[in-house]
């Protein structure tokens, strides 16, 4: 079995309690992982990459923020 590659975002910030505000994301056999860098080892939530896409789209649009 392949090792997985996760990648942080280009757009991490500072901030917040622990400095770095960032996910990391990796491509899975059955889908995309979505991480929190600053707990790697607390799991990760597995989407499907057409779901992992329609988030992405999301996001980039602002529909999400809070």
């Amino acid at each position: 079995m392949s090792e997985r590659v996760w990648r942080k975002s280009s757009r991490s910030g500072t901030g917040g309690i622990g400095g770095q505000d960032c996910v990391e994301v990796a491509a899975l056999p059955k889908g995309r992982g979505i991480r929190d860098s600053k707990a790697p080892d607390t799991g990760h939530l597995t989407l499907t990459p057409t779901s992992f896409t329609q988030l992405i789209t999301r996001v980039k649009r602002g529909d999400l923020d809070l």
